[in-house]
């Protein structure tokens, strides 16, 4: 089977030296891609600016901004069949700057009003395979994640709370929650990043 992974964040740049981004490590996209890696799978992992190794047995695919991460995720699924799956971990930024500037702005020629541009939403982008997404959310957790996985055609959602303690960004652990399209909850307990990738894995498997 083959499998796109996405992990990291994305940079929406304003000049050469500023940027809009997010504290995403890319760690548990890495898990992802070696949990499937593992299970013999065709793995292409397509990486924000992050400071991992590849796992062994994947193709990595280094990209900064989101119309970068979405243009190499269509390259990788060009000739996909519905049986691959395209597993979205990364933390995409969600707007742009409007335009970046060619040099760096100085103080005086920034008027503190930043122009934004909607970033594509990669995931709802994606057709024809199976497709996981992510949902780090800060409140509302469930209901936040079940909404995009009805709305984005997902067959489940990886839901966890940012902010609660061993989760989120940077960490090596997660406690998260697969949601389905209708609605139903799998919880599981806080586990290693790779376990957690492990059963994801394990669940497309089914």
């Amino acid at each position: 089977m083959r499998v796109v992974v996405t992990a990291g964040p994305t940079r929406e740049y304003i000049d050469p030296v500023r940027f809009l981004s997010n504290p995403s490590t890319g760690k548990m996209g890495f898990a992802v891609a070696r949990a499937a890696a593992e299970r013999g799978w065709d793995v292409t992992l397509v990486a924000g600016p992050v400071a991992l190794k590849t796992p062994k047995g994947v193709k990595r695919v280094d990209v900064t901004s989101a119309r970068e991460m979405l243009s190499a995720v269509k390259d990788a699924l060009a000739d996909a069949s519905k049986d691959d799956v395209f597993i979205a971990t990364a933390a995409v930024a969600d707007w742009r700057p409007g335009k970046c500037a060619k040099s760096k702005l100085k103080k005086r020629e920034m008027d503190g009003v930043l122009r934004l541009v909607r970033n594509p939403d990669i995931l709802k982008s994606v057709k024809g395979v199976r497709k996981v997404g992510f949902a780090a959310e800060t409140k509302d957790v469930l209901a936040e994640a079940a909404r995009k996985c009805r709305e984005k055609g997902l067959e489940f959602i990886v839901a966890n709370d940012v902010t609660a303690p061993g989760c989120g960004f940077g960490t090596d652990t997660n406690r998260v929650a697969f949601i389905g399209p209708d609605g139903a909850i799998e919880s599981l307990p806080l586990l290693s990043k790779l376990a957690v990738a492990r059963r994801i894995v394990g669940k497309l498997s089914r």
